[in-house]
């Protein structure tokens, strides 16, 4: 019997060793892995240059508190800035951190210029923004909240893509709408560019901030640093976490200089965010992310892998009905069980995961070639053969 709290449904299978898009499990089996952490390992597995960052940093400094000036961090944080939007950095462990820090700077701006009423954040019915107790209750989905009330206040939600329940829920308590830019959990939903834009004008109509989740589609995964970059808009907050520490536990909220106004020394904190073990990581990922032509690739590599799902959805209708998502940020909703799917999947050594809306999500390291996207393909392929 485990000691491990039985938190997680399990697959009877671990893995001794990753490379790559690959994972090993002790006999020696070798998995393709589109996985990699649910959109975590953006390099893949044991990326040489992470582990030499590690290794570096490691055999320096570990840890010292934010007390202290950590250089590390001061030059992961010019390098985001230089590169988004951004004109602050408030570095965390995970994105369920970077979304409570989100959700703080949004009210506490408010409250700093004195506007306290404006404390309720709009979400949207399938969202997803992490476990804990706030997160929880801004995605508010029945199967997570059950058994952990009383409810945490301050949030509305509204139905996804019902513009005009949107616009009537805003109110003089409003102080800001938060979404996914591509909603993960909830299927791999992406937001169309003129609805993402719709979101800023009635942001700026209304007073209102626009906080923009990009946990899981952010770090380069569409071709683009951050999915919302082609609708030309700016937000106020980002929070982002997964790939940016290439699989090391590192988040972070990137926000604007205005809405920076309430957030002064004492307001938040955070033992472990930035330190510098992290730090060098999330510095050695972004080195590769931003060199010149990368995330060109990433979008070349994602329309190849497109077009191959768009064919396996024609030759398998019975199977697929939808291939969603943008470069290498994929699914496929299904028509057959997407459990069962995944099983057979997982017996032709491919590994996914799963969403709502009967949906498998496909998540690629960005630094995968087209001989092993034709590999997972031709996974695929049998797999749909073995569920006819």
């Amino acid at each position: 019997m485990s000691s491990l709290l039985n938190t997680y449904a399990r697959k009877n299978i671990s893995f001794k060793k990753g490379k790559g898009c690959y994972l090993f499990t002790k006999s020696g089996d070798k998995y393709l892995d589109f996985v990699q952490g649910i959109a975590v390992n953006v390099l893949g597995h044991c990326n040489k240059s992470l582990v030499k960052a590690i290794k570096i940093q490691s055999e320096k400094l570990w840890h010292v508190s934010n007390a202290f000036i950590i250089p590390e961090q001061e030059k992961l944080a010019k390098k985001i800035t230089d590169n988004t939007f951004a004109d602050f950095v408030c570095f965390q462990n995970s994105g369920t951190e970077a979304t409570e820090a989100s959700i703080k700077i949004a009210r506490k701006y408010f409250h700093s210029i004195g506007k306290p009423e404006k404390n309720t954040i709009i979400t949207f019915k399938g969202a997803f923004h992490g476990r804990t107790l706030a997160a929880l209750f801004a995605a508010n989905n029945p199967k997570h909240i059950e058994g952990f009330g009383p409810k945490v206040e301050g949030f509305h939600q509204v139905p996804f893509a019902d513009h005009e329940t949107l616009k009537k829920s805003i109110n003089k308590n409003t102080a800001a709408i938060m979404i996914e830019t591509i909603m993960g959990e909830g299927g791999i939903k992406v937001v169309p560019d003129f609805c993402l834009k719709g979101l800023k004008e009635l942001c700026d109509e209304n007073n209102l901030l626009l906080i923009l989740d990009e946990v899981q589609s952010g770090i380069g995964r569409t071709g683009n640093f951050f999915a919302f970059e082609k609708s030309g808009i700016t937000p106020d907050i980002v929070p982002i976490a997964k790939g940016i520490g290439g699989g090391f536990p590192l988040g972070a909220v990137l926000l604007s200089k205005k809405v920076s106004k309430g957030m002064t020394p004492g307001s938040h904190g955070t033992t472990f965010g930035g330190n510098p073990l992290a730090m060098s990581v999330g510095n050695a990922v972004l080195d590769i992310i931003f060199k010149k032509g990368f995330l060109k690739q990433v979008s070349k590599k994602g329309n190849y892998f497109d077009k191959h799902l768009h064919k396996l959805q024609k030759k398998y209708p019975q199977i697929i009905e939808e291939v969603r998502g943008i470069g290498l940020i994929k699914g496929l909703k299904l028509l057959v069980n997407n459990s069962k799917f995944m099983e057979k999947l997982m017996k032709n050594k491919m590994l996914t995961v799963k969403a709502e809306e009967n949906v498998i999500r496909l998540f690629p390291p960005l630094t995968i070639n087209n001989n092993e996207i034709d590999e997972a393909i031709k996974k695929l392929d049998k797999t749909c053969k073995d569920m006819i």
